[in-house]
């Protein structure tokens, strides 16, 4: 059977999600996650699954193949084949590819030609020790690297496929073709927003009938060094010293930490989803991104946050009051911090002080790209289950107070939420989901 439905125009398109997957320093499946996010928010140690993990932020997957749990034995194959040509942040990302797709079960419904791929990821993640050898052999006897040898002596120590392991559309390309997903294809490189303009293109790809389905999803770290400097260098993970000098944080305010983990979901036109009798886990309403640069070159993620925002809702026809709870980036720092709050407080106003506000940064680390699709599926799962998880509060940093003081898992996650990301660079996106009512 082969469902197609290209011959809808634009607007009479809604866009509904009908599988997720999730690799997570709180589990690698859905029901792990949710159950982990349930438990005090102090508890970060261990993972969904009830394996300890070394530190905060650590995903729970060892890159085996059994961490990719139930596949067909033609798929688990072609898996256990690339997983040499994969790096963490890939294997991370097909697993949780894997896990959308099954948990959506539409690939028996649909032609290959319909159904397309697009992720988010951060930059190439480059990892030394896989010049260890080359550098080794380019070295005199004192240690030090001679360039003109690497032509003659290095090159040859290097692993032949070695790029195929960081390069970033990497988990777009494995997925694609393990699955024989021949629609649209596309790997967007923006760091923490990523995921959001994600979920915007492949809504544009089912709307303009160019797809009827689509794969989306994130994956990131900011675990591995090359990532941890960049994640530093823009202040979207804390060090030693990061915050020592700064006498106005108080104790609601929370640290970012290094992460990693990867989520993805399946997007589907309605009427397809419908037709086969899918499971609706929820309705992207509507998504916007926006930047801000000043005349005088200085970024501002607030005002790009507060753009987003508006038009995510004036997209999904919803008032703020009618906004369930807010997903917030969450990020920790001060100036991020006070930018987000005060983006909230553009928008929803002054006086909306009870609405949920919550942030898992806190709780499961900053994975870079990867973080935006977990902390989506987080609030997805909320809607599923009628009340919010248990969240540290969302540090606000002005004259305005608090936004929020946190919940103690008995709040109400309501008919929809908007889920925010920011990058330090002037970068703001918003995704507005509802729960479906047929």
């Amino acid at each position: 059977m082969s469902l197609t439905h290209n011959d809808r125009v634009e607007h009479d398109r809604q866009i509904v999600i009908t599988g997720m997957g999730i690799i997570s320093p709180f589990g690698r499946t859905a029901a792990q996650f949710w159950n982990k996010l349930n438990e005090p928010s102090e508890a970060v140690e261990g993972s969904g699954s009830g394996e300890a993990v070394c530190a905060p932020g650590v995903a729970d997957f060892n890159g085996r193949i059994d961490d990719f749990d139930d596949l067909p034995a033609t798929t688990r194959k072609k898996i256990r084949k690339s997983l040499k040509v994969m790096n963490r942040e890939t294997q991370m990302g097909v697993a949780a590819g894997q896990q959308a797709l099954l948990s959506s079960q539409l690939l028996e419904y649909y032609d290959a030609e319909r159904v397309g791929v697009c992720f988010g990821a951060g930059n190439v993640s480059v990892m030394p020790e896989d010049f260890q050898s080359a550098v080794g052999a380019c070295s005199d006897a004192q240690g030090e690297f001679e360039m003109d040898r690497w032509g003659t002596d290095g090159l040859s120590e290097m692993a032949p496929l070695w790029l195929l392991k960081c390069l970033p559309n990497m988990p777009t390309c494995h997925l694609a073709i393990i699955n024989d997903l021949r629609g649209p294809n596309n790997t967007i490189t923006q760091r923490d927003v990523s995921f959001a303009l994600a979920i915007a293109e492949a809504c544009r790809n089912i709307k303009s009938g160019d797809a009827d389905a689509m794969l989306v999803g994130a994956t990131g770290t900011t675990l591995n060094s090359i990532n941890l400097m960049h994640a530093r260098l823009e202040n979207e993970v804390c060090d030693d010293s990061a915050f020592s000098d700064n006498k106005s944080l108080d104790a609601t305010d929370h640290k970012p930490f290094p992460g990693e983990g990867a989520g993805a979901v399946i997007l589907e036109d309605l009427h397809a989803a419908q037709d086969r009798g899918a499971h609706i886990y929820g309705e992207v309403l509507g998504s916007a991104s926006a930047s801000f640069i000043g005349h005088d070159g200085v970024s501002a993620c607030g005002q790009a946050l507060a753009s987003a925002m508006r038009q995510s809702l004036r997209r999904a026809c919803l008032f703020p009051s009618g906004v369930g709870h807010i997903h917030a980036h969450g990020l920790g720092s001060v100036t991020m911090s006070r930018a987000e709050s005060q983006a909230i407080r553009d928008v929803f106003g002054p006086a909306d002080v009870q609405r949920p506000v919550v942030a898992t940064k806190s709780r499961l680390g900053n994975a870079g790209a990867g973080a935006g699709a977990m902390e989506m599926i987080a609030s997805l799962l909320a809607l599923q289950n009628g009340r919010l998880f248990p969240a540290d509060p969302f540090g606000v940093l002005n004259s305005d107070g608090p936004i929020c003081s946190g919940n103690d898992g008995e709040v109400t996650a309501g008919d929809s939420f908007l889920s925010l990301s920011m990058l330090g660079r002037g970068l703001g996106s918003c995704i507005a989901v509802g729960a479906f009512r047929d």
